[in-house]
C-alpha cells in the first residue's frame, strides 16, 4: 500500500509507542524463525550499539550461524538431489563465502568453530552437493591453531577417498609430521603429481639425493601431468651441468600437449646443433598436437601448402566464439590458395535453404561476406559471385529474417535481382 504525501508510516508510530520488553520480543520471534533476519539484527545492532568484547565475541560466533541455519536448508536439497539449479547453487556458495571471510577475520570463538565444523564435515563427506570447495574452504578457515588443524587432518583420514586423504596429508606435511605426511604419501605414488610431492618433501627436507631418486623413479614410472616433476629434474640437471639431460626432458615437456608457443620458446632454448638435432623429431610427432597448433606451427614455419592442407580438411566453425584462430589464418591464406579458402568458407555457410534462428542467419550472413570478398576481390570473378548469390537470395525469398540479416553485411546483397 503506498503512503499519500506526508503521511507518518503507521509502523513506526506503533514502534515509537511499544515498550522495549514488547519490541525485544518482536525482535526476537522474527530472528527465530528467519535466519537471514536474525544475521541482519546482529550487523545492525553491532553497528550501532556499543558493547562488551564478551558480547561482541559471542555475536560473531551467532551470526555465524546463522549464517549457516540460512543456508543449510538449499545446501541439504542439493546433497540430496547431486545439485541444482544454477541460482540456488550460487545462493549456497556466496553465503558459505561470507561464512569463510568472517572465520578468516580470526575472531570467532573455539566452541562457535567446533560446532560449524561439525556441521560442514558430513557434507564434505556426502560430497554430493558441488560444493566441495567452498565446503573445505569454511573447514579449513575454522581452524586457526595446529591442534584445529590436526583434527580436520585426522576427519579427513577417516573419511577416505582420494582428493580427502591428500587433504590430510598436504596438512600432515604443513604440520612438520613426518611419519604420518610419508604414511599416506606412500599409499599413492600412480601419477607425476605424486612424485613431484614426494620429492619437493625430500628436497626441502634437505634429502636432496633421495628427492632426485624419487624424481627419477617418477619419470619412468608415472602417468598423468608431468610437467612439474619435469621441470624439477630439468632445473637440478641444468644446475648440475648436464645439458644433455636438461634439453632432453625440455624436449620432452614441449611433446607433451605441444603448441605453437611451447614449439616457440624451445626453439629459443635449443642451441644451433641441438635444434638440427630436435627439430626432425618435433615434424615427425606434429600429429601428436591438436589441429589448430599444427597449423599455427605450420604458419610460423611459413609452410603454407602444409597449414591449408590441414585448414581444408577442417570446417569452418558454426559458433561465433569458435576458431578464432583458423579464421586469421584463413585471411592470411586467401591470395595464396582462394580457391582453398572459399572452399573453407563455404563449409560454414551449411544448409542454405532451411529455417533458422535469426542469429544463425546472421552468422550464415558474415561467412556470406567472406565468400563475396574471395570471388569479387581476391579472384576477381564478379558473375562467379552474383551467380551463387542470387540463387542463395531466390532460394531464402520467404525467409524475411535471412534476407535482413544478410542485407545487413553482404555487400549488395539488396539490389541483387
Amino acid at each position: 500500500m503506498t503512503k499519500k504525501p506526508n503521511q507518518r508510516d503507521v509502523l513506526a508510530d506503533l514502534l515509537a509507542v511499544a515498550p522495549p520488553d514488547v519490541l525485544t520480543g518482536l525482535i526476537l520471534e522474527l530472528a527465530s524463525e528467519w535466519p537471514d533476519v536474525r544475521r541482519k539484527c546482529f550487523d545492525f545492532l553491532k553497528s550501532h550499539v556499543s558493547v562488551s568484547k564478551a558480547l561482541e565475541s559471542r555475536s560473531d560466533g551467532e551470526n555465524i550461524m546463522a549464517l549457516w541455519s540460512e543456508l543449510v536448508p538449499d545446501l541439504e536439497e542439493l546433497d540430496e538431489y547431486g545439485g541444482g539449479d544454477y541460482a540456488l547453487e550460487d545462493r549456497v556458495a556466496e553465503l558459505l563465502y561470507q561464512m569463510k571471510k568472517k572465520l578468516d577475520l580470526k575472531k570467532i570463538k573455539p566452541e562457535y568453530r567446533r560446532d560449524i565444523l561439525n556441521r560442514v564435515l558430513p557434507f564434505i563427506e556426502s560430497g554430493n552437493g558441488g560444493m566441495d570447495d567452498m565446503l573445505c574452504g569454511v573447514a579449513y578457515a575454522a581452524c586457526y591453531s595446529d591442534a584445529d588443524l590436526r583434527g580436520l587432518a585426522e576427519a579427513f583420514e577417516d573419511m577416505g577417498g582420494d582428493w580427502r586423504v591428500e587433504n590430510a596429508r598436504d596438512i600432515y606435511r604443513r604440520l612438520g609430521d613426518r611419519a604420518k605426511y610419508l604414511e599416506l604419501r606412500k599409499t599413492r605414488m600412480e601419477l607425476g603429481a605424486d612424485f613431484y610431492d614426494l620429492a619437493t618433501f625430500y628436497w626441502e627436507a634437505g634429502e636432496k639425493e633421495k628427492a632426485l631418486q624419487v624424481a627419477e623413479d617418477g619419470l619412468r614410472k608415472a602417468h598423468g601431468r608431468m610437467d612439474e616433476l619435469r621441470l624439477f629434474v630439468a632445473k637440478r640437471a641444468k644446475a648440475a651441468g648436464d645439458r644433455d639431460k636438461y634439453i632432453t626432458l625440455q624436449f620432452d615437456q614441449t611433446m607433451d600437449r605441444l603448441t605453437l608457443n611451447k614449439y616457440e620458446a624451445f626453439m629459443r632454448m635449443c642451441q644451433n646443433d641441438e635444434w638440427e638435432r630436435f627439430e626432425p623429431q618435433i615434424l615427425a610427432r606434429m600429429k601428436s598436437a591438436g589441429r589448430t597448433e599444427q597449423l599455427k606451427i605450420r604458419m610460423h614455419r611459413k609452410e603454407y601448402a602444409e597449414a591449408v592442407k590441414l585448414l581444408t580438411r577442417m570446417q569452418y566453425p558454426m559458433m561465433d566464439w569458435e576458431g578464432d584462430d583458423e579464421v586469421r589464418i584463413a585471411k592470411k591464406l586467401e591470395k595464396r590458395y582462394p580457391e582453398e579458402i572459399l572452399k573453407y568458407y563455404l563449409s560454414g555457410l551449411g544448409s542454405l535453404t532451411v529455417n533458422a534462428a535469426r542469429k544463425e542467419y546472421a552468422r550464415k550472413a558474415k561467412v556470406m561476406a567472406k565468400v563475396c570478398h574471395v570471388l569479387v576481390t581476391v579472384i576477381g570473378d564478379s558473375s562467379r559471385w552474383k551467380e551463387f548469390a542470387l540463387k542463395v537470395k531466390r532460394d531464402n525469398m520467404r525467409r524475411p529474417a535471412f534476407q535482413e540479416e544478410f542485407g545487413k553485411v553482404v555487400p549488395g546483397w539488396r539490389e541483387l535481382e
